[in-house]
């Protein structure tokens, strides 16, 4: 395997997994699809960013457009605390497989897998599954080690850095002190 497609949620967790990728003579090819990410100027800074990054180390990125406000909405409002893996990493995790089968990728992988604070197991266990529908390759690899250097690199190079993971409730969970501050403050 020389190629694989890797599933990008952002350019900064992409930092974590191109260079370890690369080292094992593994070309990534960028995949942008990410219908989780709200609001739109997330979106699309994130997007952006990966897009103006690719260029300068000479990884190709395709993308996928799709700016699923609605369709995230009506996936995710019956079971909030199960959005991340009944849809979110669902949904990508998928969607990668399934370009990865149609454009002639032996395998697929995802930044998602960079991120300490996402499940790491239950993005493993979706890719496998995949895997196995689309009869293409789930390049496991734990880039979470890489995490904090892909920031610091990210932050130097001066990349659109988010604030939170990506769905309007991540951000709501990133702001829960300070509301849990306002209520008391304001409280009758």
């Amino acid at each position: 395997m020389n190629s694989v497609l890797l599933h990008c949620c952002c350019a900064p967790c992409s930092l974590s997994c191109i260079d370890p990728l690369r080292a094992e003579d593994i070309e990534p090819t960028a995949f942008w699809y990410n219908p989780n990410i709200h609001p739109w100027k997330e979106y699309q800074a994130r997007r952006d960013c990966l897009l103006d990054y690719a260029p300068a180390i000479g990884m190709e990125v395709r993308v996928r457009e799709d700016y699923g406000l609605t369709e995230f909405v009506r996936n995710t409002a019956c079971d909030l605390e199960a959005r991340c893996q009944a849809y979110c990493y669902r949904v990508r995790m998928e969607a990668a497989a399934r370009y990865a089968a149609e454009h002639g990728f032996p395998a697929f992988t995802t930044t998602l897998l960079a991120s300490p604070y996402q499940n790491h197991d239950g993005i493993i266990r979706l890719g496998q599954e995949f895997s196995e529908q689309y009869g293409v390759e789930f390049l496991y690899r734990d880039f979470r080690p890489n995490f904090r250097e892909g920031n610091r690199r990210a932050r130097e190079l001066g990349f659109y850095m988010q604030k939170y993971c990506g769905c309007i409730f991540s951000e709501a969970d990133r702001y829960r002190k300070q509301i849990e501050r306002d209520q008391e403050k304001f409280a009758e």
